[in-house]
């Protein structure tokens, strides 16, 4: 898989993704996708979306990420979604993950919103 420039040694960011697909890796995280969201919108400089089998393997990928997050010495990141582990969300502020059940990633299709650019989104700066 090619990197995002998000993903490019030297850029502030390619540390917290290139740990994040590890730990996905790790933890047997289905259809990894990196996204490249530099020039596209302010929100971040990636974006990692990856699919748990169920519930608890949301749960399980999630709960690995947090954890390697805030023991590589980055801030603690935001997670939402934990309690029902259909959608876990995890800011870390340069990189958004999306950890989803297969059906519901499949109902968000965020690749496709995230994979063409974006006409009536300005970055701000």
């Amino acid at each position: 898989m090619p990197l995002p420039q998000a993903a490019v040694p030297g850029n502030p960011s390619a540390d917290s993704v290139a740990l994040a697909v590890r730990v996905l890796e790790d933890m047997k995280a289905e259809d990894v996708t990196v996204i490249d969201l530099v020039g596209k919108t302010s929100l971040a400089d990636a974006m990692i979306i990856a699919t748990g089998r169920v519930n608890r393997h949301v749960a399980s990928i999630a709960d690995s990420l947090v954890e390697a997050i805030k023991g590589s010495g980055l801030p603690s990141p935001k997670v939402e979604g934990m309690p029902a582990c259909d959608w876990v969300l995890i800011d870390t502020g340069d990189l958004i993950i999306h950890v989803f059940r297969p059906e519901v990633r499949q109902f968000y299709n965020l690749e496709k919103m995230w994979g063409a650019d974006r006409p009536h989104e300005r970055l701000v700066g």
